[in-house]
Parts: C-alpha cells; structure tokens; sequence
C-alpha cells in the first residue's frame, strides 16, 4: 500500500482558503503516485459539502476525502441524543448525520425565555469555532452543563492561522465554557482517539505506519501522528512553535507541503 497522507488544511493546504505555495500541485502528484491524500482538520464550523467546494475552488478535488473534528465528535454521540450547539452548521450537520438530534444552538436570535423552552432535558453541549460567540451564547451553553450535560470540544485549538497572523480558535471558546461549568470537556478533534477513529474508517486500515500526518502545530498534528502511529511530517508554512516549545520531535521538518511530496515521491521513485 503507498503510504496514505493526512494532510491538515489550515496552515498547510491554504490560510484563510488561500493556498500556500506549492501546496495543490504537490497533491495532485501525490494522487497521481497513487498516494490517498485524505484533509484531516480540526475545522467544525463549515459543513463538509463547504469545505470540499473550497478544495474544489483551488482545483483539488475532495469529496470524500474530507474528515472534520465536527464528524470526529459526532461518533461519541448516541441516536436521539440531544444536544445543544455553540458552534457552526459543520457540527449541526454531523450531528444529525448519527441521528442525533439538535435542540437549538446558542447563537440564535431569539428571547432567551424560548431558547430556555427549547433547550431542556440537554444531554451533550458541543463546542466549536463560531465568530458570533458572546457572553449570551456562553450562558446558554453553561446552563445546561452546570444541570449536569455533558460537554464536548470538537477540538481546543487555543489559536487560528491567518494570512494576517493568529486569531483566537475554538479552544478559546471552549476553554471560557469549560471553566464556567467547572467540567472537563472530552475532545474530539486532533490529536484525540476520535478523530483517529475517523480517519481509520474512512482508509479502511488499522495501521498507519507508512502514513504521514502533514501539519504545521506539533502539539496537535504532531501528538496525533504519534496516537494513530504514523510519521509526522511538521510544516513550516503556517503556525510556528520554536524548537523548545515542541513536544513532538517530528519525523522530517519541511518549509511546505511541496516539500513532503518531493521527499515521499522520492523514497517511492527509490523502493
């Protein structure tokens, strides 16, 4: 089997759904090689249709090549749950693909006495990015969880990558919920035994010794490489860690995305 690539988007493929150099055309030779070239992101707030029509724009295609920490989430999740969303439609529509069942989100524009109708009996509070969070949208979020819901980050990624710098991603907003609520949130995303159960179903395959996990944050792509087993190749071309931050001693350090594929392509063309 080629060696499958799970490749992280933001930071790698593109900032801010604008590609890096060098980053499209190193897929397209990895997929010509015969390399599965599967986006493994930490993103919850797009849905998946969004995020592959954001690919596509760019001239990758990837439907089904699309595994988020939205669907990664909704694994943990029973059918008929009912859960109460701070987050984006990526996660309202992986929750109702298990047969979940949304009550109603904490940005909606409502009186808070029918939000309040609405949200009872709440099983699951899930977190993820949203710009429209606020301090109403947290209370409506710690509510239930202080009643005793359960609460789930679709990751905690404390930052964003931009083509203008860092911005605060949604582990902030998970982390201000967490501690409103005073509970210890389970995470689904990178590098979390969720996510690694998603990219697993969607290959097909337990081991991942062959495979590389292209990201730029070795606290995230890097942690996750090391709990699904595979290399971590660390991209230079989005969010820097300086050498004593890391905590993950990468497999190869690469300015860009361009970079792994000239060195995968090069072992192959030498096997």
């Amino acid at each position: 089997m080629k060696a499958p690539i799970l490749c992280d988007l933001d930071g790698v493929v593109w900032l801010m759904h604008q590609p890096i150099a060098g980053s499209v055309d190193a897929i397209a030779r990895l997929r010509e090689a015969g390399h599965r070239v599967l986006f493994v992101t930490n993103n919850s707030s797009a849905t998946v249709a969004t995020q592959e029509a954001a690919l596509a724009k760019i001239s990758i295609p990837a439907v089904g090549d699309v595994c988020t920490s939205a669907q990664a989430a909704a694994l943990l999740l029973a059918p008929g749950e009912r859960v109460l969303v701070a987050g984006g439609p990526g996660i309202v529509e992986a929750i109702e693909h298990v047969g979940a069942v949304v009550v109603a989100r904490t940005d909606e524009s409502i009186p808070d006495a029918d939000f309040a109708k609405r949200a009872v009996d709440i099983d699951t509070v899930m977190v993820g990015y949203h710009a429209t969070f606020d301090y109403r949208g947290m209370t409506r979020a710690v509510t239930p969880i202080l009643g005793g819901a359960r609460l789930i980050g679709t990751n905690d990624d404390p930052t964003y990558p931009t083509p203008a710098g860092l911005i605060p991603g949604g582990g902030a907003i998970l982390a201000a919920i967490a501690k409103a609520g005073g509970v210890r949130p389970i995470i689904a995303g990178k590098p979390f035994a969720p996510m690694g159960q998603l990219v697993r179903q969607r290959l097909g395959v337990d081991d991942l010794r062959v495979a590389w996990m292209a990201g730029d944050r070795d606290s995230t792509d890097g942690a996750f490489a090391r709990l699904v087993g595979a290399r971590f190749g660390l991209m230079l071309s989005g969010v820097s860690e300086s050498p004593d931050d890391r905590t993950v001693a990468p497999d190869g350090v690469f300015d860009n995305l361009a970079a792994l594929a000239d060195t995968v392509l090069g072992a192959t063309a030498g096997a």
